[in-house]
């Protein structure tokens, strides 16, 4: 009897651990898509761009995001610039139950009326939280 109790307890923290690792790696996955779609943004298609943002988004990021967003479509289709992002690296920082921080580096490639620039390096600190079974990006800082 002991025996059984104790496989059935290892196997209930094999499952939690795995449970755990699936939830880090979603949180990792959908802060490496808001890096994306942060950085991949095209004026011919700026409208959809910024509504893929903002329905991955929830909280303050969400409606502050919201608030600016048409001045930056404005810009983007008058200097007809064209964005692209690729993570170069990303990692969670913490984690805890329903909400995580990530670190992603994105190199991006930007061009503007039909000139490309130079690719830019940039550092991203990630958050994402768990909200009505969706995990969202709930804040984006740059970090220098």
């Amino acid at each position: 009897m002991a025996l059984g109790a104790l496989t059935s307890w290892q196997g209930f923290k094999a499952h939690q651990s795995h449970r755990v690792d699936q939830q880090r790696a979603l949180f990792l996955q959908v802060a490496r898509q808001g890096a994306l779609n942060l950085t991949t943004i095209d004026w011919q298609h700026a409208d959809s761009d910024i509504q893929r943002i903002l329905s991955s988004a929830t909280g303050t990021f969400h409606d502050d995001f919201a608030n600016r967003s048409q001045p930056f479509i404005d810009a983007v289709k008058q200097a007809k610039s064209t964005s692209v992002g690729t993570v170069t690296e990303a990692a969670l920082e913490s984690d805890g139950g329903d909400v995580a921080q990530a670190l992603v580096a994105v190199s991006v490639k930007v061009t503007a009326g039909g000139a490309e620039q130079a690719p830019r390096a940039w550092r991203m600190r990630i958050s994402v939280q768990k909200v009505g079974g969706e995990d969202k990006v709930s804040a984006v800082q740059f970090v220098p």
